[in-house]
């Protein structure tokens, strides 16, 4: 019975139904994919950072570079590759940084275009059906001299208002999810810096003390001579 009646409703909608069924196929082809990809990345971001940071003040780089390891999270593989190049000169490990994460981001933004195009053109494509059967209607008024009964403008007007709402219908969810992925691509992004300025600051601090432990043996080693 249900199924009987969105056919029938279809239907009605007239010939722009079937791009709007195509969107609609595709955008939750995207939903779905871009759910399944951010809830296999999950990591409490914050308690990693900190038991990361723990680690490597504690000198266990392995533990760290290990627990690192463990996770698909973008954060976790930024901080992989810090730690597995922290003999190369600072400016080569920014390059390699900037890479990896222009990388992860591109993953986490993908097919977010083709989301947001989803969302923009239902609502047109509605509104397209709604021209196109206001002119069916007239089209009928102009037959019949004016003296259409409503009846007859019945088509017309169905395929007015149900491609209107199922453009929104479709362009709403998607919208939501366009803005809800991007947020949480942006955070991702901004947890990667967070992560990268924390290590700097680390081992600019490290490298900065065991410079001055060089200046100080040098002085001893000067005045003992």
């Amino acid at each position: 019975m249900w199924s009987t009646t969105v056919l029938t409703l279809f239907d009605k909608g007239g010939p722009v139904m079937w791009p709007l069924l195509i969107a609609s196929v595709i955008g939750l082809a995207i939903v779905l994919e871009r759910g399944v990809f951010f809830f296999s990345r999950r990591l409490p971001s914050r308690r990693f950072e900190a038991d990361v940071l723990k680690l490597l003040r504690a000198g266990q780089t392995g533990d760290a570079l290990d627990l690192a390891a463990e996770s698909r999270h973008p954060v976790a593989h930024i901080t992989r590759t810090y730690l597995e190049n922290l003999d190369c000169g600072d400016s080569l490990r920014q390059d390699i940084l900037q890479r990896e994460g222009s990388r992860a981001l591109e993953a986490a933004e993908s097919n977010l275009r083709g989301l947001s195009l989803i969302a923009h053109l239902a609502p047109l494509m509605g509104l397209l059906g709604t021209v196109t059967g206001l002119v069916g209607a007239f089209a009928v008024i102009e037959q019949m001299d004016g003296m259409a009964q409503p009846g007859q403008l019945a088509a017309g007007i169905w395929e007015s208002l149900l491609t209107t709402v199922t453009g929104l219908v479709i362009a709403l969810p998607c919208l939501a999810a366009y803005y809800w992925f991007e947020h949480k691509a942006d955070r991702l992004a901004r947890h990667m810096k967070f992560m990268i300025s924390e290590l700097n600051e680390l081992f600019g601090k490290r490298q900065a003390d065991l410079q001055v432990e060089a200046a100080e043996g040098e002085s001893v080693t000067v005045v003992t001579s």
